[in-house]
């Protein structure tokens, strides 16, 4: 809820003036663990129970600055986010005057919300953290425009920008370049069955990272009562780039969120480096999420997955395998597989992942730089990064987060075998995982 505090807005454990020392590891690790709920279906609940026009109830969403960032966007527009008990319940509204959207540095805000806003009955301004200006949004912005909307960015198509809101879009036929985010697709899409026209919406550029999470947003506008189209790949591909939003009413009624099968990398990726096995609790059947591609990499990279009763299990065999991959999919895991790949028998590249340059951090020179400074080989290439194993020490290093959460994760997947990593501003995964620390450490006292 907007103002509301989180748990774990702190660092992530004690330790060094440096910041958080991750524990390394000793023995294999055996653990089953409970994941908070996912960010993306989270904020994508809030977008869609914003423009319903009935409440909605979100059951088991993530507390996090993200997500809180997101309850706080929609409340400036006019929805109400109230708690209830574990869940939210949220009632749509408009407000008639003025409204400030904080985006802090939350891709989702900054690309979810301005869709919304054109249909605000007053001007809605973005600000954000100095992050922000640096993220991909012209596309979005432009694209507006051609559906009817009024922006003003003094030219920047970038964060701050004001959205002129006059109650209505018409909305139409556009055509936007999604290559440097899929968040660019998805912001459009969740609010075009409010305009008046609806929308189609065309990808003319190279291939959508993160495919995947159109996925989610195309499913969960049907759930919502969305009528909603995905044309066929031109060129023959695998992955739709054009789709059609037909004007309507969303009712969604309730919306259950999944735990953050992203957030599972860094505990996965532990049974693979200590030998041993997690289990991760309420692992769905059936995802909205990248499920199968997280599983498939990690596979590949010598783990063992069976789903269990309540979960999944991952085992770890000893070895970790050097792949050649393109991550493009499951981009978010991409810092945790580095530091796993630097642990393998034999080198590893991945591909696919250049957008990751525009995220909360250019997290491509961030992981070469940061593993560089502990001894590790990390290559930064056009489209990735290329991993050479080799032996790392600390030697009074410290890791740089970057002010990235998934940095973080990379750093402790890291400290499993490289003794006396410290985590500069290691706070900064609460920004979608505030328990993360915690939960790291209950795991790695279970190995010990």
């Amino acid at each position: 809820m907007p103002g509301a505090q989180y748990p774990g807005d702190h660092e992530p454990a004690t330790g060094p003036p440096g910041g958080w020392m991750p524990p390394a590891a000793s023995a294999p690790v055996h653990a089953r663990v409970e994941l908070p709920g996912s960010k993306s279906i989270t904020n994508r609940a809030l977008i869609l129970a914003a423009l319903a026009d009935t409440p909605t109830q979100i059951t088991g969403p993530l507390l996090a600055r993200d997500t809180e960032l997101m309850a706080g966007a929609v409340s400036a527009l006019g929805a109400a986010v109230t708690p209830a008990g574990h869940d939210w319940l949220v009632t749509p509204g408009w407000r008639d005057s003025p409204a400030t959207v904080n985006v802090g540095n939350a891709g989702t805000v900054i690309r979810f919300v301005p869709p919304v806003a054109a249909l605000a009955r007053a001007d809605v301004e973005f600000r954000g953290d100095p992050r922000a200006s640096q993220r991909p949004v012209g596309p979005l912005l432009a694209a507006l425009h051609q559906l009817g909307a009024q922006i003003d960015d003094d030219g920047r198509q970038a964060v701050p920008f004001t959205v002129r809101g006059r109650g209505r879009v018409p909305g139409g036929t556009v055509s936007l370049d999604a290559s440097g985010s899929s968040q660019l697709v998805s912001g459009l899409l969740l609010a075009a069955s409010r305009y008046d026209k609806g929308a189609e919406v065309r990808h003319e550029g190279p291939r959508i990272p993160s495919a995947p999470h159109i996925a989610m947003t195309v499913a969960m506008l049907r759930s919502a009562g969305a009528s909603i189209e995905a044309g066929p790949p031109a060129g023959g591909g695998s992955v739709s780039d054009v789709w059609r939003v037909h004007p309507g009413v969303l009712s969604p009624g309730t919306i259950d969120v999944e735990p953050d099968l992203s957030n599972a990398g860094p505990f996965l990726a532990a049974a693979l480096a200590t030998g041993g096995e997690v289990t991760i609790a309420g692992w769905p059947a059936r995802s909205l999420q990248a499920a199968d591609q997280i599983l498939d990499t990690l596979v590949r990279m010598g783990a063992t997955a069976t789903p269990v009763a309540g979960g999944m299990r991952v085992t770890g065999s000893g070895t970790i395998h050097g792949i050649t991959a393109d991550l493009r999919d499951v981009s978010e895991l991409t810092p945790v597989l580095v530091a796993l790949a630097t642990m393998a028998d034999s080198p590893s590249t991945f591909t696919g992942i250049g957008h990751l340059r525009t995220h909360e951090s250019d997290r491509l020179a961030a992981l070469a730089t940061e593993i560089g400074a502990f001894g590790g080989d990390v290559t930064e290439l056009a489209d990735g990064l290329h991993i050479r194993p080799r032996p790392m020490r600390a030697d009074g290093a410290v890791f740089d987060s970057h002010d990235d959460h998934r940095l973080v994760m990379a750093a402790a997947v890291l400290g499993l075998a490289v003794p006396g990593v410290q985590v500069r501003n290691a706070a900064t995964v609460g920004k979608t995982f505030p328990g993360f620390g915690e939960l790291w450490r209950q795991m790695m006292e279970k190995a010990l």
